[in-house]
């Protein structure tokens, strides 16, 4: 289809990225990327499938209450997983120097704003990855979980829900005195599990101010 990629790497396979000349729609970008890859057969996580490969943005569109997913930009250094923190993953087209990796970016074909017009010319969203409004809800429990499991929500005061996310004040945050606003932590709605500090606050800093220290993997 006359469209240049970059593959990086990464910790689990790699992300394939494709630039656009100017900023382009999300909507029209997910159905681009949808219907490729449908076409080509590559499983797509979601819609009951628990594999695949995610597509980034996830959402047509965030209201202004709403934030976006958070992503480590090309060539940014990593500041999440433990087993990732601090790292730069390459691009596999050039030697691994910020020099080589930014003109090899520079080079790629950026996909024009008549290209995408003619890929989704006619084309939807597949419904069965189409996003539907969702309600607010009470912040749900982990009643299945095992009873040593840490669950954010039993340690935080839910101030609203904001989106696809619960607001409430960062541990860490108030222990040093900041958060005055008590709004620097979001917990994922769908995925208690997933919770960041906007202000910085790693998942460590967080579970030791609680007290519930993340505990330490012993090496055989």
């Amino acid at each position: 289809m006359g469209v240049e990629s970059a593959l990086e790497k990464s910790n689990r396979g790699g992300h394939l990225w494709i630039f656009f000349e100017k900023p382009a729609l999300a909507r029209d970008c997910r159905i681009y990327v949808y219907h490729t890859a449908l076409r080509l057969g590559v499983p797509i996580k979601g819609a009951g499938l628990p594999e695949g490969i995610e597509i980034f943005p996830r959402q047509d569109e965030v209201r202004h209450d709403e934030f976006g997913n958070a992503i480590r930009a090309p060539l940014g250094v990593h500041r999440g997983a433990r087993d990732s923190r601090g790292k730069r993953f390459w691009f596999y087209g050039a030697d691994y120097t910020l020099p080589e990796q930014l003109a090899y970016l520079c080079q790629i074909r950026k996909v024009s704003e008549q290209q995408l017009a003619n890929f989704v010319a006619g084309k939807s969203l597949p419904e069965e990855f189409v996003q539907h409004a969702k309600r607010d809800e009470p912040p749900r429990r982990y009643f299945s979980s095992p009873a040593n499991e840490f669950r954010i929500l039993d340690y935080v005061q839910v101030r609203r829900q904001c989106g696809r996310n619960w607001i409430a004040r960062c541990p860490s945050c108030a222990e040093a005195n900041k958060d005055t606003s008590g709004d620097n932590l979001a917990i994922s709605v769908e995925e208690p599990r997933k919770y960041i500090c906007w202000a910085g606050c790693t998942k460590e800093m967080i579970r030791q101010a609680l007290g519930r220290p993340i505990p330490q993997k012993r090496s055989a």
